[in-house]
């Protein structure tokens, strides 16, 4: 029978580390790959029968890659500590992975994104996150990473839970790290320069996107801050853009 190793990118996450590897029972292996946590993340991760290899975290494209070089299993789940397998996902993929469909190299997963606690999002997404480990090239992206497969991508059924956002503190500490980084690739890519029409163009696109599009409306008040959310983000990105920009003048 095919093995299957999951491998979760951690840092910080005591809170949700132990609930998430509750939900991976059924694998194989467990990795951690720990980016230098302050809090008992490793100790939990440990106590609990997971393999944990540090190292400082510099992009997620980087951590996958190196969870990929340390999986020993045939197949390999890639999840975050703030998410969970459903029960369907679970016996999809132990059926898939026992059947061994020998066109398939890898796998979508549908994912419900959960906002401020159990609010869910009406948008679902799909996923890379599945793979034969052998048809798996690599990560590659500084921040939206990408999986590089070598073969057919298909979807299975049940749904990947995803406990973000779960509160506004958190949100922001995110945005203060993130955007730093987002900023740097926009102005690597020479974006143009930012004048006073393009703030507001980008923030009402974003809660536009996030708000209608996504259809946030339907997830009510929740829906409505976190849309407004993503248009502060925003704004903090093109900030950093923009006083990145204003060095660059002096």
């Amino acid at each position: 029978m095919m093995s299957l190793s999951a491998v979760i990118i951690a840092k910080n996450e005591e809170e949700m580390i132990t609930d998430c590897l509750d939900h991976l029972k059924f694998c194989d292996e467990v990795i951690v790959i720990d980016g230098k946590s302050e809090d008992r993340t490793v100790d939990i991760a440990k106590k609990m029968g997971a393999k944990v290899y540090q190292q400082p975290f510099t992009d997620f494209a980087t951590a996958r890659n190196f969870g990929l070089e340390k999986a020993n299993g045939e197949w390999i789940l890639y999840i975050d500590a703030d998410e969970r397998v459903g029960n369907d996902l679970r016996e999809n993929m132990v059926r898939t992975i026992k059947e061994g469909i020998k066109e398939i190299s890898a796998y979508k997963v549908q994912r419900k994104n959960y906002y401020f606690g159990n609010h869910q999002w009406p948008y679902i997404e799909t996923l890379e996150r599945l793979f034969k480990k052998e048809k798996l090239k690599g990560w590659y992206g500084v921040l939206h990473e990408s999986p590089k497969v070598d073969g057919r991508i298909d979807v299975l059924g049940g749904f990947l839970m995803h406990y973000t956002h779960r509160d506004l503190h958190s949100m922001l500490e995110k945005t203060i790290v993130w955007s730093t980084t987002e900023a740097k690739l926009r102005y690597d890519a020479s974006h143009p320069k930012m004048t006073w029409w393009r703030f507001p163009r980008v923030m009402i696109s974003s809660f536009f996107q996030s708000y209608i599009i996504d259809k946030g409306y339907k997830a009510g008040t929740a829906g409505l801050v976190e849309s407004i959310y993503q248009s502060f983000s925003m704004f903090v990105t093109y900030a950093k853009l923009w006083e990145k920009q204003q060095e660059t003048k002096q």
